[in-house]
């Protein structure tokens, strides 16, 4: 019989659907995973509220799940948990690094409260490293990010937001 560890690591293999260089553990959308004699459960969390990808989310769990729960004669419950809400605090440094290397800027600390007044937080650019970079858009490919453009090489870039 798997323990809870058994089936978050098999949860790594479940990539972000919008941010495939990432699995859903390494963002730290997966909350939770206790599991006994009888069930699997899974608590997952949103990045942010009316995230689109949480559907997807939870039926990628199934598919990777449920026939090694069948095995063991368990069901298993995927929930969606709101509270507390989502950071990208829980984003390690690894994930932030895959991020860099994906051609995404990471985020950094939450702490970094700029944006609450008005400020784009300086933000570095993933392929020339430079610090002289403009934000173009608020939102990028996904309202998640901001779009921005490297002035020293040129390259247009998504940011992920401090959350």
């Amino acid at each position: 019989m798997r323990s809870a560890d058994d089936w978050l690591s098999l949860l790594q293999g479940v990539p972000d659907p919008e941010i495939p260089v990432l699995n859903i553990v390494e963002m730290g959308i997966v909350r939770s995973v206790t599991c006994s004699h009888e069930c699997v459960q899974v608590d997952i969390t949103p990045t942010y509220m009316g995230c689109p990808a949480m559907d997807a989310i939870a039926d990628d769990i199934r598919a990777q799940l449920t026939p090694l729960a069948s095995l063991e004669g368990k069901g298993l419950n995927v929930e969606l948990v709101y509270a507390p809400a989502w950071t990208t605090d829980w984003l390690s440094d690894g994930a932030k690094s895959k991020l860099e290397a994906y051609g995404i800027a990471p985020p950094g600390k939450t702490t970094d409260k700029r944006a609450l007044n008005g400020e784009a937080p300086s933000v570095q650019c993933p392929k020339c490293k430079s610090g002289k970079t403009e934000l173009i858009s608020l939102f990028g490919s996904t309202a998640c990010k901001a779009h921005y453009r490297c002035n020293d090489c040129s390259e247009p870039f998504d940011h992920f937001k401090c959350i």
